[in-house]
C-alpha cells in the first residue's frame, strides 16, 4: 500500500518545484526568515502537486487502462481504491494551502489558484489543443510568483519571461514524447489515452517546439546582459551560465527525438547523467557569479 500511494503522489515529480527557489537565489535573499519561508512554500506545491496528479488520475482512470504505460498507475491498476484517493486529494490540498497560509496571503492565493487551475485543466482544458500547454506552463509560473511575490520579493520580468518560454518547450516537448510514445506502442486511436493528442501533428509540435526552445535561449541570454541584470547584482559574469542553458536544450531534444525521452521530465533528469551535471553546473555557476 505504501509503495502505491508513493507512486500516486509522484515525489520525484517535486523537483520541478524548484521552480519557488529560483526567484530568491537570483535575488540574493539569504536571510534566514526569507529561506524558512521559501523551504514552507516549497512544502506547500509539494503537497498540492500531489492532489492535483490524484485528481487527475481519478478522473483519467479509464483512459489510462488503454495506454501502454499509464495502465499501471495505482488507481487505473486498482491497487489504490477511488475514496482513498479522494481523501488523499483532500488531505493533501488543506495541508497545501494551510502551509501556505503560514508564509503570506499572496503564497496562499498562488497555491489555491493553481489548485482551481488544474481542476479546470483535469474536468476539461487539457483536451483544447495548445491551450493544454499553456496551462502546464502558468502552474510553473505561479510557483515562481510564489517564490518571489509571496516572499515578498518583486520579480524580474525577465525571469518571468524566461520561465514562461523554458515551461512552453518543456510542455510542447512532452506532447511530441506523447505522440512518438503512441506510434511507437502502435495505438492509432489517440483519443483512447489522451484526446487532445488527435488534435496535434508531429510538424505541429516540432514547430511549436523549436519556437519554444529558441525563445527560452534567446530570452536567457538577453536577460544575462541587461542593464537592469548587470545593475541589480552588480556584474557582468551572468552570461557564463548561459551555455548550460544552451547545452540543457538541446540534450534534451537529442533525448526526445534519440532515446525515447521527454514524458517524463523529472525522470529524464534523474537518470541522465548530461541534464544533471548541466543543470547543477549552471546552478553552482549561477550561485557563484551572483553571491
Amino acid at each position: 500500500m505504501i509503495a502505491a500511494i508513493t507512486k500516486l503522489i509522484r515525489p520525484h515529480q517535486y523537483i520541478k518545484n524548484g521552480f519557488v527557489l529560483i526567484g530568491v537565489v537570483f535575488a540574493g535573499q539569504w536571510n534566514q526568515a526569507t529561506l524558512i519561508s521559501m523551504g514552507v512554500a516549497f512544502l506547500a506545491f509539494c503537497a498540492i502537486a500531489s492532489a492535483v496528479y490524484i485528481l487527475n488520475d481519478i478522473i483519467d482512470a479509464e483512459a489510462d487502462r488503454q495506454h501502454p504505460t499509464k495502465k499501471n498507475r495505482p488507481i487505473a491498476s486498482g491497487s489504490i481504491t477511488l475514496p482513498m484517493a479522494w481523501w488523499l486529494a483532500g488531505c493533501l490540498s488543506c495541508l497545501a494551502l494551510i502551509l501556505a497560509s503560514q508564509v503570506s496571503f499572496w503564497a496562499f492565493g498562488f497555491v489555491l489558484v493553481y489548485a482551481l487551475l488544474n481542476i479546470g485543466y483535469s474536468m476539461h482544458w487539457k483536451h483544447v489543443p495548445v491551450l493544454d500547454v499553456f496551462i502546464i506552463s502558468s502552474g510553473f509560473m505561479l510557483r515562481l510568483l510564489a517564490g518571489t511575490v509571496g516572499l515578498g520579493i518583486a520579480p524580474s520580468s525577465w525571469l518571468l519571461l524566461c520561465g514562461l518560454m523554458l515551461t512552453l518547450f518543456l510542455g510542447f516537448a512532452k506532447r511530441r514524447a506523447e505522440l512518438l510514445a503512441l506510434e511507437q506502442a502502435g495505438v492509432h486511436d489517440r483519443a483512447l489515452t489522451r484526446r487532445v493528442l488527435d488534435e496535434y501533428s508531429p510538424m505541429m509540435i516540432e514547430q511549436y517546439t523549436a519556437i519554444s526552445a529558441a525563445c527560452t535561449i534567446l530570452s536567457y541570454s538577453l536577460y544575462t546582459v541587461s542593464t537592469d541584470t548587470i545593475a541589480r547584482h552588480g556584474t557582468e559574469t551572468l552570461i557564463y551560465t548561459v551555455p548550460f542553458v544552451v547545452y540543457g536544450i538541446y540534450r534534451y531534444l537529442f533525448l526526445l527525438h534519440q532515446r525515447g525521452k521527454g514524458n517524463d521530465t523529472a525522470q529524464d533528469l534523474y537518470t541522465d547523467r548530461h541534464l544533471m551535471v548541466t543543470v547543477l553546473g549552471w546552478m553552482v555557476v549561477s550561485v557563484a557569479v551572483l553571491v
